[in-house]
């Protein structure tokens, strides 16, 4: 369906070119959060202990956490293997994972105004200048905090990589073409945006960086509005695939806290696909409410209006979810019925070195 024109226009130099850029930008993130992790560790050991005691304080510490080690996935295998050790029960978990969800919805909004509003592109490089002597520090905190602009900086010049490598849809409105025979089937479009979302974020293993794409494609031209919301629903299903991984090695009550991320998301997604229309058409509304413009009719404002999208859905699923907690504790318990056996004493597996040493 492609046509000969656009593989001479966009040749193979080019898709490795997005790829790279995709790269950079994932290996950004990876440092950035790393870093954090190193610079916010003892804190955060202490935050969760102190923070988990009911459900409320569990979703602001999930929340918190998150915000700042950029990455959900990083929190829920932190959660899954605090779990694993014992240190977490399964329904404090499920507060701290709703949490988390809530929290990695700030990335967006990062890239949205920074990345498409600014461009820190052009502020990074310096940046990372400043910041390269204290890589050498013999000072380990020194040397984690140079470790975290750094990473910040490789984060933007990725996306300004990719914002640049995606291909021109004014020289090729050939693959417009194609994408459209698939964006006017309605629900179908809808469910089968949100599948490529989701198998985006299995294979990318971050639901940032498929964000981040999915946001430069908006604004590109290449998806409309709706398009892009359902990717961002698909991204929140396929993030849960990185705690359930981690959980394979896992006591039983780890997977159980694993799955219940994986439950909690999809019933979110189910019920705001069950009002689809109904919600993109309030979220346009709140957009114009807030001076961010209509995102059916100004594309500009596409990204910022996807952020919105992505952190209503959230906070919306968390409050209606919240009370259910104890139910989904309850699924999750049928679903992975106890193994007793001597691997299922309470060990702490995920964090020996590394992530929160």
């Amino acid at each position: 369906k492609f046509s000969n024109k656009l593989f001479m226009d966009y040749g193979l130099f080019d898709f490795l070119k997005l790829i790279g850029s995709l790269g950079v930008f994932l290996f950004g993130m990876k440092l950035m959060s790393e870093a954090l992790q190193k610079v916010a560790g003892n804190k955060m050991r202490q935050i969760l202990s102190a923070m988990t005691s009911n459900r409320v304080k569990g979703v602001i510490t999930g929340i918190l956490i998150t915000a700042i080690i950029q990455s959900s996935s990083a929190t829920t295998v932190m959660v899954v293997s605090f779990v694993n050790a014992g240190l977490l029960s399964l329904i404090e978990s499920i507060g701290v994972i709703m949490g988390a969800n809530v929290g990695t919805t700030v990335t967006a909004w990062l890239i949205s105004i920074l990345g498409f509003k600014i461009s820190m592109a052009e502020i990074s490089l310096p940046l990372i200048g400043l910041c390269l002597p204290l890589l050498f520090s013999g000072k380990r905190s020194r040397k984690s905090w140079g470790e975290l602009i750094i990473g910040f900086g490789l984060l933007f010049i990725g996306l300004e990589f990719l914002k640049n490598a995606m291909p021109d849809l004014h020289k090729n409105p050939e693959i417009f073409t194609f994408l459209k025979e698939y964006t006017d089937m309605g629900y179908a479009s809808y469910i089968l945006f949100m599948l490529i979302g989701t198998v985006l974020t299995i294979l990318i293993q971050s639901s940032s960086a498929t964000m981040a794409l999915t946001l430069v494609m908006c604004a590109n031209g290449w998806i409309s509005f709706e398009i892009a919301a359902s990717m961002v629903l698909g991204e929140n299903i396929g993030t849960t695939v990185t705690a359930n991984l981690a959980a394979v090695v896992a006591n039983t009550t780890a997977k159980r806290a694993a799955l219940a991320h994986f439950v909690f998301n999809f019933f979110g997604v189910l019920w705001v696909l069950a009002i689809f229309p109904i919600f993109l058409n309030w979220i346009e509304q709140l957009c114009i409410f807030l001076g961010i413009g209509n995102p059916a009719t100004n594309a500009s404002s596409v990204p910022m209006a996807l952020s919105l999208f992505h952190t209503v859905f959230n906070i919306t699923n968390v409050l209606i979810l919240i009370w259910f907690t104890r139910f989904i504790a309850r699924i999750v318990t049928k679903l992975i019925p106890i193994r007793e056996t001597t691997e299922d004493a309470f060990s702490l597996k995920h964090i020996k070195i590394g992530l929160l040493s």
